[in-house]
């Protein structure tokens, strides 16, 4: 029985299966994505986003162990100068695993794991007006004044007291709305 034992072993030897994760990530790294079979692609997921994570901290520490698991010093370059950078915001979720269907040859279920690659942004909290009602009054009393306004004009008022008196409410309620 295998309680408590975590990661699949992909029917590998432990030697075979780490020099097989330590070329997948490479790979993904260089590529940024790569289709693979699905256990394979969650298995990496884990390993690709530690990567990513030491990339973040950019210390000589984590440039070293990022070094001594991936194979080419310019992906690891590549890592640390233009990947880990643009998670900085992120805190994790780097990866995107999307099913692709089934191979013809054997019918393993493959997928393509991938960087996620829109710009993460905090949500931001939508500030509430301190009074809704009363914005609303205000747009009413605006909408009403555009309103007559129009039939001042279309009724061929030449009365400027009028106009004004029309304006003056208009912009007192504009302010009141803002």
């Amino acid at each position: 029985m295998r309680h408590n034992k975590a990661g699949r072993r992909l029917g590998r030897t432990t030697s075979h299966r780490i020099a097989m994760f330590r070329n997948m990530v490479t790979s993904f790294l260089e590529h940024e994505r790569i289709t693979t079979t699905d256990a394979k692609a969650k298995e990496l997921r884990s390993i690709a986003e530690k990567m990513i994570t030491l990339g973040k901290r950019g210390d000589l520490h984590a440039m070293r162990q990022a070094a001594s698991f991936i194979r080419d010093k310019k992906v690891v370059t590549k890592l640390f100068s233009t990947i880990a950078p643009r998670y900085k915001e992120r805190e994790g979720g780097y990866t995107r695993i999307v099913k692709l269907g089934i191979r013809p040859g054997d019918n393993a279920p493959l997928s393509v794991i991938e960087l996620v690659e829109e710009e993460f942004q905090k949500k931001q909290k939508k500030s509430k007006p301190e009074n809704t009602v009363a914005v609303a009054v205000a747009a009413t009393a605006v909408a009403a004044a555009e309103v007559a306004s129009n039939d001042v004009e279309q009724l061929g008022a030449t009365d400027s007291a009028l106009h004004t008196a029309v304006a003056d409410a208009a912009e007192t309620c504009e302010g009141k709305a803002d």
